[in-house]
């Protein structure tokens, strides 16, 4: 009975110091109250919603109406012949994507040499700039400037007397088109957290560095690197917890008939099952199954960088 009392009693003291001050920020808690109400609403509540992955939905009966099918749809997927293509296809995205991740660690070290400020601010802008076009307006740059009769490319070739590939209905290119055009567009605005960490660095390390003689490659090696290698850890944990989450947009509006082969994703896979061919349950089941591979991940990830390197999300 005192163990329970004094439990009790630990309990009560923990809870009054958040209590009280709730009561003392209760304004800053106010103002937090609207973000809190829109997660629950459009992150939270929506979750009920995986349950048809489990059932044979009909918009006539309604969720709760509906019968259960059990695991019918996830078995319906891994046995599809779609499975290996979709999986494989994401894969490859994935992990080429991820092959660039050092690319905008790259560009924030060489910013940050840069010695002339107004050049500086002036060469910054000119890279994230692309990271404000939108996806349609980005594809469509892509068709046309890879056309192979009216584009860019095509022009070039035909000046040296060639005929100009079709890099967009080649399957072969469609990966390396997609991944490289993201690198264009998103290389400077990626930098940007990272020239942020780099702006914290003391500039007294410099000093030292240069007075025991240090180059600029040691500096760079020995006091830029390993500042940076917390946030990169962290953004690489993050990009990894969404491997097989390639993004449906850019995907979709570049594929066609001649590259579908290797452009067909997970996720314009559900979105065809889904949308196009009403089956509700059978693409929510897709979905789910990506979801959960990709949060086993993330913790596998997690873990493992909080083991070697002592830098993880939690």
């Amino acid at each position: 009975m005192r163990t329970a009392d004094l439990s009790v009693k630990q309990s009560h003291r923990k809870r009054a110091p958040a209590l009280q001050q709730i009561k003392r920020n209760w304004g800053l808690y106010l103002l937090l109250l609207p973000a809190v109400i829109l997660l629950l609403l459009f992150a939270y509540i929506p979750m009920y919603g995986i349950v048809i992955a489990f059932k044979d939905y009909s918009p006539a009966l309604g969720i709760g109406g509906s019968p259960w099918a059990g695991l019918k749809y996830f078995e319906k997927f891994f046995n599809s012949y779609q499975f290996d293509t979709t999986i494989k296809n994401t894969l490859i995205l994935s992990l080429y994507s991820l092959a660039t991740f050092p690319i905008p660690i790259m560009l924030a070290l060489m910013i940050n040499q840069m010695r002339e400020n107004r050049f500086k601010r002036f060469f910054q802008t000119v890279t994230y700039m692309p990271h404000f076009i939108s996806t349609v307006v980005m594809v469509g740059l892509l068709l046309i400037l890879l056309s192979p009769s009216t584009g860019l490319i095509g022009h070039i070739y035909r000046l040296f007397g060639a005929e100009a590939p079709n890099l967009m209905g080649s399957p072969g290119l469609f990966s390396s088109v997609y991944v490289w055009s993201d690198v264009w567009q998103h290389t400077g605005w990626d930098s940007i957290i990272f020239i942020a960490a780099l702006s914290a660095v003391s500039p007294s390390l410099y000093e030292a560095a240069t007075m025991d003689g240090a180059s600029r490659w040691q500096k760079i090696w020995y006091i830029d690197l390993p500042m940076l290698m917390p946030t990169a850890v962290t953004l690489l944990i993050l990009r990894v917890g969404s491997l097989l989450g390639v993004g449906f947009e850019k995907v979709y509006l570049m594929q066609n008939n001649l590259n579908i082969s290797s452009s067909e994703v997970i996720s314009t896979y559900v979105y065809k099952i889904g949308m196009l061919s009403s089956q509700y349950s059978f693409s929510s089941a897709i979905n789910l199954a990506n979801t959960i591979i990709n949060f086993i991940l993330l913790i596998m990830v997690n873990e493992i960088s909080k083991k070697y390197s002592k830098n993880s999300l939690w």
